[in-house]
């Protein structure tokens, strides 16, 4: 069936349809809570998590505002939620990106060259650790999920101006850590962070 369809069956409390959906966004659901949460069983509950807020709200969403926006508005919630109990219980919290977007040259790597890039993924993974939240949230969905701006804002509830101040100020964060680390952020800069040099041409 189609995604509208069964939007519409589970509206009406049809639990087949809402397996259905599930199947169908599962993959990009648990892949985000990876990129949000500390670890895999933290991802895993936050889908969860996520998903039975999908399941209790189906009945509010509007089919005029794009699926795929909400339901990242649910994910992000569900593992912001998840991240401040963390926080409360340990007094820590962490981010765990086993997917860092790193982009690198087409040609095959020398083999120094894969050790580089691992240590500079492993750099940027500590380094998103070390950001506060909400930094976390919006750099997450602009940089290994590719919203825009707007989209970002949508689903965040945040004023647009607000998205791109935080987004600026966790990519400059994440640079200062970096750099101060000796990283090679620079000589392998994603598209994103090449798109914040032409803000009106990429936001």
């Amino acid at each position: 069936m189609e995604e509208k369809e069964l939007i519409a069956r589970c509206r009406e409390g049809d639990e087949a349809a809402f397996e259905a959906l599930v199947h169908m966004h599962e993959k990009k659901v648990y892949a985000l809570c990876r990129r949000m949460c500390r670890d895999e069983d933290d991802a895993l509950e936050a889908a969860q998590d996520a998903f039975l807020a999908l399941w209790r709200g189906i009945g509010s969403y509007r089919a005029d505002a794009a699926f795929s926006t909400w339901l990242y508005r649910l994910v992000s919630n569900a593992c912001l939620d998840l991240l401040r109990r963390e926080k409360k219980r340990t007094g820590d919290v962490s981010l765990d990106d086993e997917e860092a977007r790193i982009d690198t040259p087409d040609s095959a790597p020398l083999p120094e060259e894969v050790v580089e890039r691992a240590e500079t993924m492993r750099m940027v993974r500590e380094g998103l650790m070390a950001l506060p939240d909400e930094y976390r949230q919006v750099l997450v969905l602009r940089e290994t999920e590719q919203l825009s701006y707007t989209e970002i804002a949508a689903v965040t509830g945040l004023e647009l101006g607000t998205v791109k101040s935080r987004i600026n100020r966790a990519r400059q964060a994440l640079k200062n850590y970096l750099t101060a680390s000796g990283n090679f952020f620079e000589r392998y800069p994603s598209k994103v962070t090449e798109c914040n040099r032409k803000e009106a041409e990429c936001g």
